[in-house]
C-alpha cells in the first residue's frame, strides 16, 4: 500500500467512500452527500487530500487535511479520514492518520487537531491515542446521530 496525493481519476471511487461515511451518520458531521460536481470543489479545496492505494491502484482510505481556523489560529489543521468498510481492521487508518501528521507538518502546521470525534468511535478514539494525541475533554451531546439521538464528542489533539 502506498498514500499519494489524490487525482481526478480517483474522484469517484472518493465519493463513494465519503458519501458512504457520511450516510452511515456516526462519525462525519455532514449531512449531504456530495455529487460529482461538489465533490471535486470539496477535495480540491483541502490543504491536501490523500488516498490510500493498493498494488493494484484501488483507493482503501483517504483523508483530508485544512486549516482548523484562520488567522492567530492558522497553525492549527484539522483532518478527516475514511476507511473504506472492506479494509477496515487492516491498518489502514493508521497509515492515513501516520501520513497525514507528516503532511501538515511539511505544510506548515504545528498542530493537529480533530474537533468531533464521537465518543462511541473506539476504534478511532484508540487509534488516536496509541498515536500520542491527547483528549481535550468532552463536548456532552456535541454529535447528533444519523436516527436523531446525540452523543458526546471528545476533541483531540497532537503537536507536530
Amino acid at each position: 500500500m502506498i498514500i499519494r496525493q489524490y487525482t481526478t481519476e480517483d474522484i469517484s471511487t472518493m465519493l463513494e467512500l465519503w458519501n458512504s461515511i457520511v450516510e452511515e451518520g456516526n462519525a462525519f458531521p455532514q449531512e449531504e452527500v456530495l455529487s460529482e460536481e461538489s465533490g471535486k470543489e470539496f477535495f480540491a479545496s483541502q490543504s491536501y487530500t490523500g488516498v490510500a492505494v493498493d498494488d493494484a491502484g484501488n483507493i482503501l482510505g483517504l483523508y483530508i487535511l485544512h486549516p482548523n481556523n484562520v488567522g492567530r489560529c492558522g497553525h492549527i489543521a484539522n483532518a478527516s479520514y475514511a476507511v473504506a468498510m472492506s479494509s477496515r481492521g487492516k491498518h489502514i487508518g493508521k497509515s492515513l492518520v501516520q501520513h497525514c501528521m507528516r503532511t501538515a507538518k511539511r505544510l506548515g502546521f504545528s498542530v493537529l487537531q480533530f474537533n468531533a470525534v464521537v465518543e462511541s468511535n473506539l476504534s478511532a478514539r484508540k487509534l488516536y491515542e496509541n498515536l500520542g494525541f491527547q483528549q481535550l475533554g468532552t463536548i456532552p451531546k456535541g454529535f447528533r446521530m444519523k436516527d436523531g439521538t446525540y452523543e458526546n464528542i471528545c476533541p483531540y489533539f497532537i503537536p507536530l
